[in-house]
């Protein structure tokens, strides 16, 4: 498909028009869906990335159709002419998708039952875009496959226009079908239609360990290996800063109006370290805190028998 879209954008240039032609890669593995942009105009084509609105759609592979991954479907519409390469006909397409779309096949090679394998398709896809564009001659996309191949030899250039070519002849009698959109005009935009959502109270909304339905049981203070501790010489009150940023709604709020960091379910994700306006909260090691609780219940600092450093 890249190698296609450049085929069509060299033969839009050779014809005389400013073009843009762009692969976009999805996951990078095989078997993954990529997509191939073209735009062509007369005039300068200032518009960018991917084609929200396409006058052409052409699907190689259709077991691409139904695979959101692929897109296919994004943005079109009843302006949109969508080809599709497969062993369906029109109408069953018609029935399965439902779209206004005008629906055409680019008949798979009876001879192709894998998928997978689908030699010279990029080309053949190229030569039906050329056609239901009518801008784009036999001699013209002879020139441009011929170019953007060149590298691969005479032979694999000449197996790619004998079965690009046969294109043109299937494609001949919806030339000109396609027929070009150009942009939205701003004017007729239209808003969305936006819901409104309601402003609960922050005791509903905002996380709470100590409400109903939570795991207070739950100690993941145990987890902890750094704890986050509140210098209140520094804490200038915006409790409501370091309270709302707190995952786990771990810091209450004394009558006081400032922080206090439970730490039975504090599990030490410093968050609040980082939020702090005045970095009023500190980070030490869970081991050191313990050390310094120790020494505050016990002024004499002699650490109980078999305690370890």
């Amino acid at each position: 498909m890249k190698t296609a879209s450049r085929i069509v954008g060299t033969a839009f240039f050779m014809t005389g028009y400013e073009v843009q032609d762009a692969p976009r890669y999805g996951a990078e593995r095989r078997g993954a869906p990529i997509f191939a942009y073209v735009r062509a105009d007369k005039s300068p084509v200032n518009e960018r990335g991917i084609i929200r609105q396409p006058d052409l759609v052409v699907v190689a592979d259709d077991t691409l159709v139904g695979m959101p991954a692929a897109g296919v479907m994004q943005g079109i519409d009843e302006h949109t002419v969508l080809l599709i390469n497969s062993h369906e006909n029109a109408d069953t397409w018609r029935q399965r998708l439902n779209t206004a779309a005008t629906i055409l096949i680019l008949p798979a090679r009876e001879d192709i039952k894998d998928r997978a394998e689908l030699p010279y398709i990029g080309s053949r896809c190229a030569a039906a875009c050329a056609v239901l564009t009518n801008v784009i001659s036999r001699d013209v996309f002879t020139s441009a496959l011929a170019e953007e191949l060149e590298q691969l030899g005479e032979k694999i250039v000449k197996q790619n226009l004998d079965t690009a070519l046969t294109s043109f002849e299937l494609m001949s009698p919806y030339a000109g079908i396609v027929k070009q959109s150009g942009l939205p005009s701003a004017a007729d935009y239209q808003q969305p239609g936006w819901i409104n959502l309601p402003f609960d109270d922050a005791a509903i909304s905002a996380p709470a360990i100590h409400a109903s339905a939570t795991s207070v049981k739950v100690r993941t203070g145990l987890w902890r290996t750094m704890r986050p501790v509140i210098n209140y010489e520094k804490c200038s009150g915006c409790w409501w800063v370091c309270s709302t940023y707190c995952p786990d709604g771990a810091i209450n709020v004394t009558e006081a109006g400032l922080p206090d960091i439970d730490y039975e379910h504090c599990k030490g994700c410093l968050v609040c370290v980082a939020q702090c306006p005045p970095q009023a909260i500190e980070a030490i090691p869970e081991h050191l805190a313990k050390e310094q609780e120790m020494s505050a219940a016990d002024p004499s600092g002699i650490k109980p028998p078999g305690d370890s450093a």
